[in-house]
């Protein structure tokens, strides 16, 4: 390459430390994400990654009213642009769920937490990108 030696040697040495340093910066960011897919989400990314459903009233079995609303927290971009597609079957699940109840169900944590486990699963039965995380009640008025 070139005629002096101890600048072939100085070339090699800078490209070797170079790729040494590039391969260890890709490891080491590829070894930190692996760790970050385990952890909780932040509340940002738990934002970003909802959707609210509309406020809804509907008639429960023991002939009473529920106002209710729902912020659903799926796992990805695409999960959160098919849930927004899907609203309606979302909607008519949350009718459905509640149609099906007594207020005395309802009432309580626990109530409020059967409801909540029962609409992600049946959500997540129709979704293919995706599934949701955790539904969280935003609003919830027996009348």
């Amino acid at each position: 390459m070139f005629k002096n030696k101890l600048v072939n040697i100085m070339i090699i040495l800078l490209v070797s430390l170079t790729l040494i340093g590039v391969v260890t910066l890709v490891l080491i960011n590829y070894l930190s994400t692996e760790d970050n897919e385990f952890a909780e989400p932040t509340i940002d990314e738990i934002i970003a990654n909802s959707y609210d459903t509309p406020e809804m009233t509907t008639m429960l079995l023991s002939n009473e009213f529920a106002k209710v609303q729902f912020k659903i927290h799926v796992d990805n971009r695409k999960a959160l642009a098919e849930i927004s597609k899907r609203d309606f079957q979302i909607e008519n699940i949350i009718v459905h769920e509640l149609a099906g109840m007594k207020s005395t169900e309802l009432s309580g944590s626990e109530g409020l937490s059967k409801l909540e486990s029962q609409i992600k699963f049946k959500i997540n039965e129709l979704m293919t990108e995706g599934t949701v995380v955790d539904i969280y009640t935003r609003r919830f008025i027996i009348q």
